[in-house]
């Protein structure tokens, strides 16, 4: 099944699968954008930033879910007891008497925060039932109709309060993280791409620097037959042979390797066999630092995370202050009856009347609290100067970044040339040594340039779409299609 799904996948990417004959390996070519694809899809590290991303989600449902009013029953299921309970008699002495009967009781209670003023308010209506047993056995009610308990601190912090300014900012930074995370993946998509790339193209140096080697020697075999080189120069093609020979074998090997990462990376089976597709055309664009800049600040999850430590901060000192005159003010209004029919324990219930007011005072600490506030407020000044420190540093990255990127175009075109340039030089020089005219010396110089020049070339490649997609990481924009990244929440904490 799974390989199935695979198979899918690739097609719906539009990578072609070729069979080789005589095993059952598939010949896989991938482009950098299919890569990139697959690894936002199905990679390790994607379905990670997912799971984080759907942790954030529900923490923030939770908050959100604690502004609705609450409904909650609570029963004691049928008790029985029959022991010896201490028992006060009139005259002020105590006795043990024989208690046996069972009891059952039930609470309804629907309660609400008040975000306004950090308080919270309960309504609820409870029954209470005992069967007496022993020489004469009768049922008693106790109702609790209605009772409405309020809690308010006074000058305390209010919670709540905190709290709706904080969690939809920590919940935006996780939405940008996890954009940001997938970016990320597409620069180790990127990575491990070209490191395969660049290994294939190794493996290509290599299989046609051994393909010349072996037929310049045979043809410096049939020149020093007739004289016109010496033995020093064959033995040196000679040895040219054995070691580009060396070198697939060790290209051969690289190869292998890279290409076990990359399947690893993006989740394929041992059974494809990937051939990386070198980008031949690149987008030209010129980015602008203010520009970038200014995205960077509106979308990054950086900027989100400045906002919420601020914030966290400020509750902190506001949360040590509020310690500092708590005063907590409780109140409870209720009625209550007592029966041995429960149509009569609910009648009568104005005689019954419970009304509870008290409050709670901090009245001497030896400057418990006064600390407390001191630590917080020191603690914001650091933050905000870590905050202000972290902030030159973004800003310079980005700066730097811009002017890579920007460089990094020309830097791209210049390889390019001089790529085509040395392959042709080295072709140039085959030609001319066959007829004699250069030394095996130029020859193994026109070939090193050659390698030089095509490895440069795949480097900078790299280079250029590791600095785009890094500004894409940092900025949350797709400056080739002029839009914001963004992903269908709600569909993917869902899945």
């Amino acid at each position: 099944m799974k390989k199935l799904l695979i198979i899918l996948l690739l097609i719906c990417t539009g990578i072609r699968l070729a069979t080789g004959s005589g095993n059952e390996q598939n010949i896989l070519p991938l482009t950098l954008e299919e890569a990139i694809m697959i690894a936002q899809l199905q990679s390790v590290d994607a379905a990670v930033a997912l799971n984080e991303l759907k942790t954030a989600y529900w923490s923030y449902r939770t908050h959100k879910a604690e502004q609705l009013p609450e409904v909650n029953f609570t029963s004691t299921l049928p008790y029985y007891g029959k022991n010896y309970d201490k028992y006060q008699n009139p005259d002020g002495t105590n006795t043990y008497v024989m208690n046996n009967a069972m009891r059952m009781s039930g609470e309804l209670s629907v309660d609400q925060n008040i975000p306004l003023t950090g308080g919270r308010i309960s309504l609820l209506t409870a029954l209470d039932f005992t069967r007496q047993f022993g020489g004469g056995p009768y049922n008693e009610f106790l109702s609790n109709p209605v009772g409405i308990t309020f809690t308010q601190p006074i000058f305390g912090v209010n919670i709540q309060k905190w709290n709706r300014k904080i969690e939809p900012v920590c919940y935006e930074e996780a939405k940008a993280a996890y954009i940001e995370k997938v970016e990320w993946v597409t620069l180790n998509a990127i990575s491990h791409f070209f490191n395969l790339l660049i290994a294939k193209e190794n493996v290509a140096i290599a299989t046609q620097n051994l393909e010349n080697a072996d037929k310049l020697y045979e043809i410096a075999i049939a020149k020093r037959e007739i004289g016109h080189i010496s033995e020093s120069e064959l033995m040196q093609l000679n040895l040219s042979a054995l070691q580009a020979k060396a070198k697939l074998t060790e290209e051969q090997s690289t190869l292998n390797a890279r290409m076990f990462q990359l399947r690893a990376f993006l989740a394929l089976g041992e059974e494809y066999i990937i051939e990386p597709v070198v980008p031949e055309s690149v987008p030209s664009i010129r980015l602008h630092y203010q520009e970038v800049l200014e995205k960077a600040l509106t979308n990054n999850a950086f900027a989100k995370n400045i906002l919420r430590r601020q914030l966290e901060a400020d509750f902190a000192v506001a949360t040590a202050k509020g310690n500092r005159r708590d005063i907590q003010l409780f109140a409870t209004v209720g009625y209550s009856g007592k029966d041995r029919l429960l149509p009569d324990a609910y009648r009568d219930l104005m005689t019954n009347q419970v009304v509870q007011v008290g409050i709670s005072v901090p009245l001497l600490d030896w400057g418990k609290r006064k600390g407390q506030v001191k630590v917080a407020e020191s603690n914001r000044e650091v933050t905000l100067s870590r905050i202000r420190q972290e902030e030159l540093s973004f800003n310079q990255d980005i700066f730097l970044l811009v002017e890579n990127f920007n460089n990094q175009a020309a830097q791209l075109e210049i390889a390019r040339q001089a790529d085509a340039i040395a392959e042709k030089r080295y072709n140039t020089s085959i030609e001319t040594f066959m007829i004699g005219k250069i030394s095996t010396l130029d020859l193994n110089d026109a070939q090193r340039s050659k390698d030089e020049a095509r490895q440069k070339h795949i480097q900078e490649l790299y280079y250029y779409w590791s600095y785009y997609y890094n500004v894409r990481s940092l900025t949350l924009y797709d400056f080739f299609n002029d839009r914001t990244i963004d992903a269908d929440i709600e569909q993917l904490v869902k899945k």
